[in-house]
């Protein structure tokens, strides 16, 4: 996969897909992913056991619930999930996030069900 050295529009990126829980790709560097997905609703309790995640909320709140308790994001914050740590990420109303993942990650982690994106769209 390769991209151009150019830069990214975010706004225009987010503004080419609506569809929640499916990350789409807009660049690569040094291995690691750097995905837009809007979420809405609840994802699945799940866990990346070979890799970190990052979730960058653009816009919008996204409660990441831990199995001891639940981190609150908003605008321009963002948290890393360590991997091996189960987590399910919920967004009551449509939030926009940007993910930085190894590109071996699956968006699901280890669980596999109808939100598994094992090929994702480069935009």
């Amino acid at each position: 996969m390769s991209f151009k050295m150019e830069k990214v529009n975010i706004a225009q990126k987010l503004s080419l897909f609506s569809e929640f829980w499916s990350p789409k790709i807009v660049g690569e560097l040094n291995g690691q992913l750097v995905k837009l997905a809007k979420f809405k609703g609840e994802f699945v309790w799940h866990k990346h056991e070979g890799e970190d995640e990052m979730f960058y909320v653009l816009s919008g709140v996204l409660n990441i619930e831990f199995r001891d308790r639940v981190e609150t994001l908003r605008e321009n914050e963002f948290i890393i999930v360590p991997r091996g740590v189960e987590h399910k990420p919920v967004a009551t109303e449509e939030v926009s996030v940007m993910l930085f993942e190894p590109n071996t990650t699956l968006n699901t982690g280890d669980q596999v069900n109808e939100k598994t994106r094992s090929s994702l769209d480069k935009i």
